[in-house]
């Protein structure tokens, strides 16, 4: 998989945050986190001079270089970066590079900063160019909670994603009396496979919370030659799934909020306990998958809760939409194998 199709650890959406940075000037540091794509506006200005979407300092005159500091929302092992710099043509920095700490709890911006023995760089000085997204992968196995991005010597970054593995506290969560998400985002799981989707990602359906518009979920484009009276044979769309731990699921939510014209007329979810398998092995093999949602009608912009229909342990579950459309969250509750 490539690395870009992981996890953003640094979203906004996912929690991520910009703490500190030694100069925002021309545009603010919380920019490179966003989700959306960033945009130019030819003629938006500020009074500090040109808007732009994304982090931008102003022109060094001395030595040294320039930085931000960035709280991962989910704690993780890095895969690769992605930093952008998107409309960022004649003020692009030259070279960036990453440094990176596993700090618990809840560290002061001072704190980070003064411990320098925290710090580890895990990628290092490294070309930039503009307009473009810059993309690096990441060789260390450690998993880290914060990094700072270094620019040299100044300039602007549109985006800066963090793609990786998420770690979740298994201790804390097994210990939990309350059900738990399998199929949340900041509980490691992840979409791994799926037939389209060309309006919105499948792992949005993971992402914590409910959509904020239609673009925050997923979406697949309209189907043609779909035979109603012949469903689940007619084609349909589709998305699997690896679960954040294996688990026995007992309650399922799915959620069609904002998609009203466009949702899926039903839906079947299946599950499957194959440990380390991937979604090539899945899509090929004679695997036993069982139900744990019959074929349901779904409505728009609506959320459904629906008891499972089987209580076996899982590790990956598998959604068929039928025909196509949009559904915007999933969560599948249950309990860790084992707690």
């Amino acid at each position: 998989m490539n690395f870009t199709e992981l996890i953003d650890l640094a979203a906004a959406r996912v929690g991520g945050k910009a703490i500190a940075a030694n100069d925002e000037f021309f545009a603010a540091k919380s920019n490179l986190l966003k989700a959306e794509k960033p945009v130019f506006i030819e003629d938006k200005y500020t009074p500090q001079g040109k808007w732009m979407d994304g982090w931008e300092s102003r022109r060094r005159r001395e030595a040294g270089h320039d930085w931000c500091l960035v709280k991962l929302g989910l704690r993780g092992v890095i895969r690769g970066f992605d930093v952008d710099t998107s409309f960022f043509t004649g003020n692009y920095p030259e070279f960036c590079s990453i440094d990176a700490a596993d700090v618990r709890g809840n560290p002061t911006t001072a704190a980070l900063l003064k411990d320098h023995a925290s710090w580890t760089n895990i990628l290092p000085k490294s070309p930039l160019k503009g307009g473009s997204q810059n993309l690096f992968p990441c060789r260390s196995l450690g998993t880290w909670t914060h990094i700072r991005l270094n620019i040299f010597p100044d300039g602007g970054v549109a985006r800066l994603r963090v793609h990786g593995d998420v770690i979740p506290d298994w201790d804390k969560l097994k210990s939990s009396a309350k059900l738990v998400d399998l199929a949340a985002v900041e509980n490691g799981a992840t979409a791994i496979a799926q037939s389209d989707m060309y309006f919105g990602r499948a792992t949005n359906m993971l992402m914590p919370g409910r959509a904020k518009n239609m673009g925050d979920g997923w979406e697949t484009k309209r189907r043609r030659g779909v035979n109603f009276a012949n469903l689940p044979a007619s084609p349909h769309d589709w998305c699997l799934i690896k679960l954040g731990a294996t688990g026995v699921i007992e309650k399922i939510e799915v959620d069609t909020n904002h998609f009203k014209g466009n949702f899926p007329e039903s839906c079947l979810i299946e599950a499957v306990n194959a440990p380390g398998a991937s979604a090539a092995e899945l899509e090929s093999s004679d695997r036993t998958w069982f139900e744990l949602l019959p074929r349901v009608k779904l409505a728009a912009h609506k959320r459904l809760i629906f008891k499972a229909a089987k209580v076996e342990p899982a590790t990956h579950a598998r959604v068929r939409i039928f025909p196509d459309g949009g559904i915007s969250r999933l969560h599948l509750h249950g309990r860790i194998a084992g707690s």
